[in-house]
């Protein structure tokens, strides 16, 4: 799922009365059957010749989350329970160095209907519970492992969309939908009172397509890493609406100052530096619209000064007849990613593992949190996958690890956003459906 805005509540209500039109055009309107998704994931990716619709074809999953005793599935050796329910929309995690959870409960401000193509999205994404209520504030977990009982606080609270979260010392800084703020933080805090500082304004406004800003800081501390997203699918709102867009900006902690780190990544997520070689790795949403199997999701490490196509081109130079005026000199110096994960599974979140908890298997790769689709059929993601690595890039497939998110008759009980490691090595996935996060740790453990 692309992190879209939720419509405005007039909006909301042309949605509704437009619905059975908009969804009959939409869905049952086109042959729309997809290949098998295994030809699309590594790192070269099978890329089918493109389609072009008057209307994206739409297949959603509908929400029934999970009911008393249920949990997702994992493989034989692993168990999985709940860290905690009865959240609002939990998107991201973050470990803090003493074990305690923060998790950021946030969904995308208000945003105008501007095309046709919007009221059927916002159809699609309404009745696949992309709406649902967040919290826009962070939580903080206590204990939960081993027997001890959970303690659970609001660590911050009424925040403006926030998605990213990064600890330099004792500075907190949270990535905003509009600007990184810097908080306070003392070791053991479970609430945070004082006001933030702005450190920088990051691209937001009124439409803000793509509003989730994931942040990472640089291990010496001294600069901070943001994924900003584009504001669009593929620029159809203007390039002047795209300015300082779909990039990773790297910010100077001491003065705020930017400069564009890595451009054309239309939405990238879950920041992680990859351990052998501490290179940036992200995964990134690509653009829909062009068929069931374009363009691949992916994940890749980020060279510095490197344009990834978007949105003149996708794998390198595959020119995207849809975008005006056309780019052959961007288009020239787009460099393809290092993995594809396969066409619309909606990577947002990532975690390289260290840990000891999980097994050997799983040591050295990095797990990727899929939120799944809502325009290919069959369905494609709702899982947690892993991806071996060896002398620091991918080195196999993708194997499936944490499923169910997706019931056998293609409904949604969950869909995993963010991922994170917690102290005891026990892997920890927000849920934004389900309003849980789930803890996968070894049988024993």
């Amino acid at each position: 799922m692309k992190t879209t805005q939720s419509p405005t509540p007039q909006a909301r209500a042309i949605l509704l009365s437009s619905a059975a039109i908009v969804l009959t055009l939409s869905v049952t309107g086109c042959d729309y059957t997809a290949a098998d998704p295994k030809l699309q994931i590594g790192a070269h990716p099978v890329l089918p010749a493109l389609r072009q619709y008057l209307f994206p074809p739409m297949r959603i999953a509908t929400p029934r989350t999970w009911t008393q005793g249920e949990t997702p599935n994992v493989p034989e050796g692993l168990q999985v329970s709940a860290l905690a329910r009865g959240l609002k929309r939990p998107r991201s995690l973050y470990v803090l160095p003493n074990g305690d959870v923060l998790v950021i409960e946030s969904s995308g401000p208000d945003a105008p209907v501007m095309r046709p193509k919007d009221l059927v999205v916002g159809i699609v994404l309404g009745a696949a519970g992309e709406f649902n209520q967040a919290g826009n504030r962070i939580t903080l977990l206590r204990g939960g492992t081993d027997g001890k009982p959970l303690t659970q606080t609001v660590f911050l609270d009424h925040l403006t969309s926030p998605f990213g979260v990064a600890l330099v010392g004792h500075d907190l800084y949270v990535a905003n939908t509009d600007a990184i703020v810097r908080y306070p933080y003392n070791d053991g805090d479970t609430q945070i009172k004082a006001r933030g500082t702005k450190l920088t304004d990051l691209p937001a406004g009124p439409i803000n397509h793509h509003w989730t800003k994931s942040l990472i800081a640089s291990i010496d501390g001294s600069k901070l890493y943001v994924g900003i997203g584009s504001n669009s699918n593929i620029a159809e709102n203007g390039m002047q609406a795209e300015i300082d867009r779909a990039d990773i900006w790297e910010v100077d902690r001491a003065t705020g100052a930017h400069r564009i780190f890595a451009s054309g990544l239309r939405n990238p997520n879950g920041f992680q530096w990859e351990p052998q070689t501490g290179k940036l790795w992200t995964v990134v949403n690509e653009r829909d619209e062009l068929g069931p199997d374009l363009v691949p999701d992916y994940m890749t490490s980020v060279k510095d000064g490197a344009f990834y196509g978007w949105p003149y081109s996708y794998y390198g130079n595959h020119v995207d007849p849809r975008v005006m005026p056309q780019r052959p000199d961007l288009v020239a110096t787009a460099i393809s990613p290092d993995y594809a994960l396969s066409s619309h599974v909606a990577p947002l979140g990532m975690a390289f593992y260290q840990g000891t908890n999980l097994p050997a298997t799983y040591r050295g790769g990095a797990f990727v949190g899929e939120h799944g689709s809502w325009d290919r059929s069959p369905l494609n993601g709702y899982k947690v996958v892993y991806v071996p690595f060896h002398d620091g890039m991918p080195s196999g497939p993708a194997q499936d690890v944490v499923t169910g998110f997706l019931s056998p008759d293609n409904h949604a009980r969950g869909r995993p956003v963010g991922l994170a490691v917690d102290k005891s090595g026990a892997l920890l996935i927000a849920d934004d459906l389900g309003n849980t996060v789930w803890r996968v740790a070894a049988k024993g453990k």
